[in-house]
């Protein structure tokens, strides 16, 4: 969901405009309770056990950020359109969070350390994804973990970061790498999908 200006992204698409409908989506409303408890379940294994500081980053809608606070996490957002922040902050009114209307390459958290940066569909559309990384590595806690959701998607002109690029660009940065290919898991996405999708989760040396 972050963008190089005011409204529209590095991939070209206007997200203030999209936050209306962005939720119609299974996979980003998590509306249909079967998809919803598909990303509860994985949250649950891939962030900290205990209620910790998470860091959600292009945020969206906050519909992670509300299943993270169901776990007992204590969540910052993150997100370069305010009308995704406006519709978050909606979402999670009377959480333990906070919603920030800001680049998820740089995120306005000032010297703040979490447990977990947690971040969908987003890293794909930044420049210097290495630089990137370096710099949320940076934002964790002593044995924090990055959970990172990306994909490749479309097959004639396909577009997103393949998983072993990301594995790679991780390497010299964590001492953890783990990688989980989520294309079958239908619950997931509400459908079947025939693209790369996958979660992987680092922790940093």
């Amino acid at each position: 969901m972050n963008d190089d200006g005011e409204r529209t992204g590095t991939d070209g698409v206007d997200w203030d405009a999209r936050a209306a409908t962005f939720d119609d989506e299974p996979d980003h409303g998590l509306r249909d309770p079967r998809v919803r408890a598909a990303w509860a379940d994985r949250l649950r294994a891939w962030l900290p056990g205990r209620a910790g500081d998470v860091l959600d980053l292009g945020c969206g809608t906050g519909s992670l950020s509300l299943l993270a606070a169901e776990q007992g996490h204590r969540v910052t957002g993150v997100d370069r359109s305010p009308a995704m922040v406006a519709l978050a902050r909606e979402k999670l009114a009377g959480r333990d969070a906070v919603f920030l209307v800001g680049d998820a390459a740089a995120p306005p958290v000032g010297e703040r350390r979490h447990d977990a940066v947690l971040v969908r569909h987003v890293l794909w559309t930044l420049p210097e994804p290495g630089r990137v990384l370096r710099h949320w590595c940076g934002l964790l806690r002593p044995g924090g973990r990055l959970v990172l959701v990306e994909g490749v998607w479309g097959t004639v002109s396909p577009v997103g970061m393949p998983a072993d690029l990301l594995a790679g660009l991780l390497a010299p940065l964590a001492g953890q790498v783990r990688v989980e290919r989520l294309s079958p898991e239908t619950a997931l996405w509400g459908r079947e999908v025939d693209d790369e999708r996958y979660a992987v989760v680092a922790v940093p040396d």
